[in-house]
């Protein structure tokens, strides 16, 4: 079991750039995680992802904008967002999978305004 907790989330301008970082409660060093975002009357969907390994996969919308890292020492996981739309507006939730389950945080809500 893990519990975790994101922070970094804020109202930004169409351009601007946030950090999202997300805290683990327990090491996540063989955990593959995954940072997801959900809009308001959208599904969720899966923005980036982080193997153990430190292999990297990215949503379309977001590739050359958003960089997910992990830092295994501080059982935290980030994710740089530059160059943000109004349509990247949505609370973002931190992800991780361990065997078969998947845990989540509470979110964080990003906002960009045009």
């Amino acid at each position: 079991q893990v519990q975790l907790v994101e922070s970094g989330g804020g109202l930004v301008q169409a351009g601007g750039s946030l950090r999202l970082s997300c805290a683990a409660s327990r090491s996540i060093l063989f955990n593959p995680m995954a940072w997801y975002r959900q809009a308001p009357g959208k599904q969720r969907e899966l923005v980036a992802s982080i193997t153990s390994r430190r292999n990297t996969n990215y949503a379309d919308s977001v590739k050359g904008r958003f960089t997910i890292s992990r830092d295994n020492a501080q059982n935290t996981v980030y994710l740089q967002m530059n160059s943000l739309k109004p349509e990247d507006t949505a609370v973002y939730y931190c992800n991780s999978k361990i065997g078969s389950r998947d845990y989540w945080g509470q979110g964080t809500q990003v906002t960009v305004s045009s």
